[in-house]
């Protein structure tokens, strides 16, 4: 049964809108706190135990119109002065609601442009705004509509997942039916009623960066560029490190901030956290992915180093209608997403302490222990852990992750069926 929350709203009141077992609940509450905020959560039936001090409810996600309902009787009995989705896969849930509750948002079909990577590239397309080549495959039928691009390689990627899960670069007609099969395979594992349906779309060679931003109004404010200095060529595409400020040119930054307000513009998005990913080579910027939510896993916590704020405390003073100082970064930072090495059973993690005490590393956090299964790319989409450094530059940021990277060595046993 939902909790009601108490009818008096001296303080401003949130909804959070998370999916299930989302790890970004914790930041998203912990950042309305320190704000003065109360945060009523709506979270899917299957989430993670909801906090004890937070008024909450679950829905099935299957029923968004529950979903709906329980918004607009909360906001009945006491008014909720801003919504935020905690994840890309609530946004569209998210934007539905606050269209009823009169709050600020996106519009629905804007946030389903960015949870629908076909579409997505279509608008793109119909925009004329540079992206690559691309046709729509079914995965149970892998040749049917490749000749209609120009050549290999190619990127495939299914509709329905992020963080790099599933993203395979293929180069002949043999590593497209094999990465098709691998594709249907996890599809099936993950989902019930798998869309069988992927993106098939020309590489892109150059640099990648990440692009954290705010739209209010349309406008786009980017509160971080990140550079990713490791050359992410396939076949899979795990990330690892990210460093800011950007060392690209600022002619080459402007351009990259140009092509994501343009990509928002297309998609219709006016509201919230955007968070981008591009490339740049001699012909331009290419908008590879744009997503209505903050950045994910635990990099948001570079975000504090740059603002003196967390991502989350932005994202929510925006959603409430107040402007939340950013302030730019004093040297560097970065952070490494400590790669899987291969997939199997953790035996143990070696070299802690000796990244903890590399020169410019702030923090290791290691996740996984003893007897607990990694999964490497792209069936994965999970990190082992994370180690964030500062420094005097991006560069010298850069260079104390690769020293805490050399020095942890995570033992994995191969399961055995």
């Amino acid at each position: 049964m939902p909790v009601d929350p108490p009818c008096a709203a001296a303080r401003s009141r949130l909804l959070l809108v998370a999916p299930h077992a989302s790890y970004r609940i914790a930041p998203f509450v912990e950042a309305a706190k320190r704000r003065g905020v109360d945060v009523f959560l709506l979270a899917g039936r299957s989430s993670l135990s909801l906090p004890s001090d937070v008024a909450g409810a679950r829905f099935d996600p299957a029923d968004t119109t529950q979903a709906v309902s329980f918004a607009e009787r909360w906001h009945a009995d006491a008014p909720f002065a801003g919504i935020c989705a905690t994840d890309d896969s609530t946004a569209e849930l998210s934007a539905v609601i606050a269209s009823r509750l009169g709050l600020v948002s996106n519009t629905p079909s804007a946030a389903a442009l960015t949870r629908d990577k076909l579409s997505g590239r279509q608008r793109l397309r119909e925009k004329r705004i540079r992206c690559p080549d691309f046709v729509a495959l079914d995965s149970r039928d892998p040749l049917g509509a490749i000749r209609a691009l120009p050549g290999y390689p190619l990127i495939v990627k299914p509709l329905a997942m992020s963080a790099s899960r599933g993203v395979i670069r293929v180069d002949d007609d043999r590593q497209l039916a094999a990465a098709l099969a691998r594709l249907r395979a996890l599809l099936e594992r993950e989902y019930a009623n798998p869309d069988y349906r992927v993106v098939a779309e020309t590489f892109v060679p150059g640099f990648e960066v990440a692009v954290e931003g705010l739209l209010c109004g349309g406008r786009l404010t980017v509160l971080a560029i990140f550079d990713k200095p490791d050359p992410l060529h396939g076949p899979y595409f795990e990330e690892t490190y990210y460093t800011t400020p950007s060392r690209l040119s600022p002619e080459n930054q402007s351009k990259i901030v140009d092509a994501v307000q343009a990509v928002c513009g297309a998609y219709g998005l006016t509201e919230g956290p955007v968070h981008a990913e591009c490339r740049i080579n001699e012909e331009g910027v290419w908008p590879l992915e744009l997503a209505s939510r903050t950045i994910g896993g635990k990099c948001a916590r570079l975000l504090s180093f740059a603002t003196g704020l967390t991502l989350e405390e932005i994202v929510i003073a925006h959603a409430l209608g107040e402007q939340a100082p950013v302030r730019p970064i004093i040297g560097g930072a970065g952070v490494l997403m400590v790669p899987v090495p291969r997939s199997g059973v953790v035996r143990r993690v070696e070299g802690i302490g000796r990244a903890r005490a590399v020169p410019g590393v702030e923090e290791v956090e290691i996740d996984v222990g003893s007897g607990e299964v990694l999964t490497a790319w792209p069936e994965g989409g999970s990190y082992p852990g994370f180690v964030f450094s500062r420094g005097a530059s991006a560069w010298d940021a850069e260079q104390s992750l690769r020293r805490a990277h050399a020095a942890l060595n995570i033992v994995v046993a191969p399961i055995i069926a």
